[in-house]
């Protein structure tokens, strides 16, 4: 290998030295060729590849300027070159956002959004034309479909019939989708988003109707029967009108409770009960009041109503007076026939005669007040009931200050019921509390009936006798404590004399036997006789010397040693 690169390189250096100046620089301009071509692939290969958003440039500066800012709002790279055209990164953001800008009405007039669609040519035929033009509206309406958060993919058939010489006979446009959504996904049972896509494919199309659409799933399940699904609509209204009622009887009763209770408190104040008839119908009323006119408004500064009102304002007024004087004319009919006319009438013929006839026309104006309201829904009616219990008190002994017992062993008490007034007065606050109206047949009830409390009584005095026997309990114990106290102190006291006697007298018979012994020996000295000692005689003694001399020289050790045999003792 190092031979082979070694004639390479002697080949290199060879044709080197033999070629020209000419060849040289040729060698050198097509080196320097292929490093620029190089260059300029890499930097033509590193540039993103886009996507125009139209086939034609946006030449107006205000709708170019208003598309890139719908654009950097919806966080989408945009190029714009110097000749106008707007590119994306990809076709799908193209898509994308077309959908978006003809939505939000920014396409520019001279543009046509479905020409990346389709192009015409000189040897296009209308018949060409229109499947281009379906095609491309299928394709946008699919489009703006799967633009939707939840639609993964839809497939979208809109059929758009030739047209016929009489309306009768024309075809309806129709359209079928079906949506394939994500999993989890609500929007299958969201009737109100099922409606919304139903919408937007008929406003996307001309001349559709909402009866020729019909929207499914993947299973082929009609998701746009709203007509079958009346129903159950009406299920779910009646639903939610109940849950809006019983909310509303849950804030009025827990505000009225709360109410009660922080004045009688929560244990005499248990039971409130409040139904609400609500009237769900939509209801719309016009109505036309007719008021008198104010002449003159009232002085608030005076104590008396000096207001001045009038039914009617003349506008305009006319009098006609006619006068009429001669010989009164009684038609007969035809000549030659019998006349009809009465004979009252008849007599009077001919009757020269005087009237006057004299009207007046006055035209008069009015307040008049038209309403119309539209109300739904209100509250039609109202009753509450609340129940308030009395006071129970527990006597006590004046002495003992125990609770006083019954015959049966239970503690005595003493219910007071609550007063008339008390519950008026209670029953006026609740009405207010409704806002309570005579006219609508409320109905408001505050009663005192008396709650069975004979659980809480028993418990009570349960706990109560509980407590004193745990009480008597206590102080037998300490009574019996106190006696082993003192006995003991006693048997203490007693023990501790009689080992004391038992030791004086013990002490006693020592001394006494010491004694006899000393005087023994002293009366054998006198008598001349020699006296042995045993050794353990001779021992004692020894001790007892070295006792008496120690508690000579040491007395206060001595008492010390001695004071704590005594407590030792």
């Amino acid at each position: 290998m190092n031979e082979w690169l070694k004639k390479l390189t002697t080949s290199v250096k060879d044709l080197w030295a033999k070629g020209t100046t000419v060849q040289k620089i040729i060698l050198f301009a097509v080196i320097a060729a292929v490093i620029v071509a190089i260059v300029l692939a890499t930097t033509l290969s590193a540039k993103p590849t886009t996507v125009r958003l139209f086939n034609a440039p946006v030449t107006d500066e205000t709708a170019r300027t208003k598309i890139l800012d719908k654009l950097s709002e919806q966080n989408v790279a945009a190029y714009t070159t110097d000749d106008g055209y707007i590119s994306v990164p990809d076709e799908r953001t193209a898509r994308r956002m077309r959908d978006v800008l003809i939505s939000e009405g920014l396409v520019p007039s001279n543009i046509d959004p479905f020409a990346s669609f389709y192009n015409r040519s000189w040897s296009t035929t209308d018949a060409e034309q229109n499947v281009k033009l379906k095609n491309a509206i299928t394709q946008t309406v699919k489009q703006h479909i799967e633009a939707l958060d939840d639609v993964t993919s839809a497939d979208v058939n809109i059929v758009l019939p030739d047209d016929k010489l009489f309306s009768a006979d024309q075809n309806p446009v129709t359209a079928s989708i079906i949506l394939r959504v994500k999993p989890a996904s609500s929007l299958l049972s969201d009737r109100k988003r099922i409606l919304g896509i139903q919408r937007l494919v008929q406003m996307a199309v001309e001349g559709l109707q909402p009866d020729n659409i019909t929207i499914a799933d993947a299973d082929g399940n009609i998701l746009n029967d709203f007509a079958g699904m009346a129903d159950s609509d009406r299920v779910d209204l009646v639903a939610k009108q109940q849950k809006l009622i019983q909310k509303l009887e849950t804030q009025y009763r827990a505000k009225i409770l709360k109410s009660l209770q922080s004045t009688l408190t929560a244990d005499r104040v248990r039971d409130l009960d409040i139904k609400i008839d609500m009237d769900m119908s939509k209801k719309t009323s016009d109505s036309t009041i007719y008021s008198p006119i104010v002449i003159k408004k009232d002085n608030p500064d005076t104590p008396y109503d000096d207001s001045e009102y009038r039914d009617t304002l003349p506008v305009s007024q006319q009098t006609v007076t006619k006068e009429w004087q001669g010989t009164g004319y009684n038609p007969e009919g035809p000549a030659g026939t019998e006349g009809q006319t009465p004979p009252v009438y008849s007599d009077m013929s001919n009757v020269i005669g005087k009237s006057t006839e004299t009207g007046v026309t006055q035209n008069n104006v009015v307040n008049t007040t038209k309403t119309q309201e539209e109300v739904s829904p209100q509250i039609d009616r109202v009753t509450v009931a609340v129940n308030v219990d009395g006071i129970w008190t527990t006597p006590k002994d004046t002495k003992s200050h125990n609770y006083l017992i019954n015959d049966d062993g239970s503690i005595k008490r003493v219910y007071t019921p609550v007063s008339k007034e008390t519950l008026e007065q209670l029953a006026s606050y609740v009405q207010d509390a409704v806002g309570y109206d005579k006219s609508r047949n409320y109905r408001v009830t505050v009663t005192n009936i008396q709650f069975d409390r004979t659980a809480q009584f028993a418990a009570e005095d349960e706990a109560y006798f509980k407590a004193l026997q745990t009480r008597r309990t206590v102080l037998l114990v300490l009574a019996a404590i106190a006696i082993v106290l003192v006995g003991f102190i006693a048997f203490r006291f007693v023990s501790r004399e009689i080992e004391r006697r038992k030791r004086l007298r013990d002490e006693e018979l020592l001394r006494k036997q010491q004694a006899a012994r000393e005087q023994a020996l002293w009366d054998a000295k006198e008598d001349g006789m020699e006296v042995t000692m045993s050794v353990e005689e001779s021992r004692r003694a020894e001790l007892q010397e070295n006792a008496v001399a120690m508690a000579k020289e040491h007395p206060e050790d001595v008492a010390m040693l001695i004071r704590t045999w005594l407590m030792e003792e």
